[in-house]
C-alpha cells in the first residue's frame, strides 16, 4: 500500500469557503474515490492556506488515473479550481505536488 501525501495551496480570502464546500463532499464524489483507490484519504488546512493531503492506495498513479476518468471528478475539479493558487491552467488533482515520504513507524 503506497502512502501518499501532497501539498496544494488554498486562496487566503477563500480558506471559509473552502472548509464549508468540504462539509458536504457529495456522496457520488465520496464513492468515486473510495472506487478508484483512495483510502484513509484526508485533509488538513492551515490559516495560511496550505493544504495537505494524505492517502493510502495500492497504486497512486492508478487512482489517479481512474478519477481522471469519473464524470464526478470532473465536476468536482471544476468547482475546486478556484479555490487555489498557482494551478497555472492545471486542475487541482493534476496540481498536487507529492512529498518523498522519508520515515514510518509501524
Amino acid at each position: 500500500m503506497e502512502r501518499v501525501c501532497f501539498l496544494l495551496k488554498v486562496r487566503p480570502e477563500m480558506l471559509a469557503e473552502y472548509k464549508e464546500r468540504h462539509k458536504a463532499v457529495w456522496a457520488d464524489m465520496r464513492q468515486a474515490l473510495s472506487e478508484t483507490g483512495w483510502h484513509n484519504y484526508s485533509l488538513f488546512l492551515r490559516d495560511d492556506g496550505l493544504l495537505v493531503g494524505y492517502l493510502e492506495t495500492p497504486d497512486f498513479q492508478s487512482a489517479l488515473a481512474r478519477m481522471a476518468e469519473q464524470e464526478v471528478n470532473a465536476r468536482w475539479q471544476a468547482g475546486m479550481a478556484p479555490f487555489f493558487e498557482q494551478l497555472d491552467g492545471r486542475r487541482p488533482d493534476e496540481g498536487m505536488l507529492r512529498l518523498e515520504e522519508i520515515f514510518h513507524l509501524e
